[in-house]
């Protein structure tokens, strides 16, 4: 099976809990964390511009309140995104994806964009970010892979940009989950990390798919999955684990 392309630690909406999650402050705390690849939920705005937010709703992370979807990027972008999170952030605004984009091509690094649509638009979420992704990272060398719990978010990527590769996230092995990964044409599953053990690896791997875990913030867990095998971790814990010791891969920092 082809080696897995992408830096092996992801840092979880930018820098996970040390700054405001998903805005462009958080990026920047995980790159001075020695981070070269990061995760992010992208939605769209009421206008169908693919912008950051994990929640269906504004309240939890900005100054914002009701549905995300219900406004315009222009007065999305006006929002302060980072007060809730401490004084240090207080004004930062959310970011859209395309401001995301030019950080990363910038400056070399790699992207997970977790496809998070609104209730009622996976479809048109899947469909919008993947053409707006293969638009913004034309001429890069290594491009995004895009992640979900909606198949048909995955399904709509895969439809509007074939080549793009996806992963399918998972927070429990329903029935039918291999081959749902198998038919979305992904080449990772991501699983929620107490699911993941040698065994479901192994499968993966015969399965000529990658193997990810979400969301490892503790050291003896990182341990446990890199000693199977496992292909990358996404985490929080971006000032715990160094990306750069031991080539990045072998041990957590002290």
């Amino acid at each position: 099976m082809a080696t897995w392309p992408y830096p092996r630690w992801v840092a979880h909406r930018g820098a996970g809990r040390l700054a405001p999650e998903n805005t462009l402050a958080a990026f920047r705390l995980g790159a001075r964390h020695g981070y070269r690849a990061f995760e992010c939920d992208v939605k769209l705005a009421a206008d169908g511009v693919p912008f950051l937010l994990h929640d269906a709703t504004l309240r939890r992370t900005t100054n914002g309140h009701g549905r995300a979807a219900d406004l315009s990027w222009s007065e999305l972008a006006r929002l302060d995104a980072g007060s809730w999170h401490s004084r240090a952030y207080a004004g930062e605004p959310p970011a859209s994806l395309e401001a995301v984009a030019a950080f990363c091509l910038e400056n070399g690094y790699a992207l997970n964009i977790e496809i998070k649509p609104t209730p009622g638009s996976e479809a048109e979420t899947g469909r919008v970010v993947a053409e707006q992704a293969v638009r913004l990272w034309r001429d890069a060398a290594l491009p995004p892979f895009f992640s979900s719990f909606q198949p048909v978010a995955l399904a709509a990527a895969r439809d509007a940009v074939p080549d793009m590769p996806r992963a399918l996230l998972l927070d429990s092995l329903r029935p039918g989950w291999l081959e749902e990964a198998q038919a979305l044409g992904c080449v990772a599953v991501v699983t929620a990390y107490p699911l993941m053990d040698a065994e479901l690896l192994a499968r993966l791997h015969a399965c000529d798919l990658h193997a990810l875990c979400y969301t490892v913030n503790d050291p003896a867990e990182a341990a446990r999955l890199q000693a199977i095998g496992i292909d990358a971790i996404i985490t929080d814990a971006v000032d715990r684990f160094s990306p750069t010791q031991g080539a990045g891969w072998d041990r957590p920092a002290p």
